[in-house]
């Protein structure tokens, strides 16, 4: 390898790693020297010109002129009689600058050298990596799907840089394939046995509020701000938003006209339901907000034990608790507090729940089978007998046995 090789080959991993031409001059002069250190054992009387635009290197070694006879140094002098074979006007007493040609230090220090060049252009491009990234933790990235795994998903970036996506951090009905564009949050940056290893997200809420930012100007300029985002990813959110200018409605302009800003989050979110509400330092009218869209009558604070006693009419408890109970665990998440809900009802009102409150009690394929023959409600499914009941779904005596504790502890 001469010279024109080495620069050629060092513009190529320049123009791959995106390297800026001070340290890519700095990266070719350091193994250069390693190769002059491991040839001469010094190098300070190397001088190292390079011009990687114009592909030339040279290597000049400096030694002073002393009579034939009188070397002491052979490092940093030279015999007059060598020294005019190389420029036949030197002088006694000169310093004489010899070019030495990378081809002249041999075969093994030249594969040594490029060895070394490629070890420090990864190491650096590592470490570009990892700073790179380390800044862009909550930040949203495109890539491309490269390989899938059961466990996790790699991406590209539009760089080629590999980052990961773990099967955690997808949301529950995902689904991608090889070359599909992705948009996930940076999550975690680390680095692992030298390597950046970059986690990215689609369950974070730092991913929707990126979203809300991308979507909604308002928010990005900072006249709406996002005060807490809960999640349960692919299934319910709820964003609390407020505005310093008045003439803003906040949750309006999140919503967008006829929800046209929030259609493009909530089909990235794989049709996740997102409620918006308006965020308020009074926290009885923050609960109420965040228990919607179920109409609360009355709240008692515990302020010390952050916990909240709502009370409600009898056909807005479901509500309040949500399918699978995510709406009301998501505003606790929300607002802090500890939520328990209390069906409020008048002395002539006849007292029943509806099965889908029992969710957390009672498988759902156990509810949907009641659901299936007509009983929508505990009253209705504790009036039937079990024989019915075993012979007009697939439930085994036990399970009716079992379920119907749980709805008659519901009434005592």
């Amino acid at each position: 390898m001469n010279a024109d090789e080495l620069i050629e080959s060092f513009q190529d991993f320049k123009d791959f790693k995106n390297i800026d031409r001070v340290t890519m001059m700095h990266i070719l002069e350091d193994v250069i020297r390693d190769m002059i250190l491991r040839e001469f054992e010094d190098d300070s009387n190397f001088d190292i010109i390079i011009n990687p635009d114009k592909g030339d290197l040279e290597i000049w070694r400096n030694r002073m002129i002393v009579e034939d006879g009188a070397v002491e140094d052979d490092l940093t002098e030279i015999a007059y009689s060598q020294a005019i074979k190389i420029e036949p006007d030197f002088e006694v007493g000169e310093e004489a600058s010899e070019e030495l040609k990378i081809e002249n230090f041999g075969r093994r220090a030249i594969l040594s050298m490029r060895q070394n060049l490629v070890g420090k252009i990864q190491e650096l491009e590592k470490d570009s990596i990892y700073k790179k990234y380390k800044d862009r933790v909550g930040d949203i990235i495109t890539g491309e799907v490269y390989q899938i795994w059961k466990r996790e998903i790699l991406v590209l970036d539009d760089e080629g840089n590999e980052l990961v996506l773990p099967k955690s951090e997808q949301i529950p009905t995902d689904y991608f394939k090889k070359g599909d564009t992705v948009r996930a949050v940076v999550s975690k940056v680390d680095m692992k046995n030298a390597n950046p290893v970059i986690i990215l997200s689609r369950t974070s809420p730092a991913f929707l509020e990126r979203l809300f930012e991308m979507e909604v100007p308002e928010i990005f300029d900072g006249l709406i701000t996002i005060k807490n985002v809960v999640r349960e990813p692919g299934e319910r959110a709820k964003v609390a938003v407020e505005s310093y200018d008045d003439r803003i409605d906040p949750v309006g302009a999140c919503v967008g006209m006829k929800g046209s800003r929030i259609h493009g989050i909530v089909r990235e979110l794989r049709n996740e339901n997102i409620d918006v509400i308006n965020f308020t330092n009074n926290r009885q009218l923050y609960i109420q907000r965040a228990l919607s869209p179920a109409k609360v009558s009355s709240i008692n604070l515990d302020e010390e034990e952050k916990r909240a006693d709502v009370y409600l009419p009898s056909d807005q408890v479901s509500l309040a608790i949500g399918k699978g109970g995510h709406n009301i665990k998501l505003a606790g998440r929300l607002v802090g507090y500890d939520i328990d809900v209390y069906r409020e009802t008048a002395e002539d009102e006849e007292v029943d729940v509806d099965l889908d409150e029992f969710t957390d009690e009672i498988d759902e394929w156990i509810i949907d089978e009641l659901k299936g023959i007509g009983l929508d409600t505990a009253k209705s499914v504790l009036e039937m007998e079990n024989d019915d009941l075993v012979r007009r779904t697939e439930l085994e005596e036990e399970t009716i046995q079992e379920i119907k504790k749980i709805f008659a502890a519901e009434f005592e």
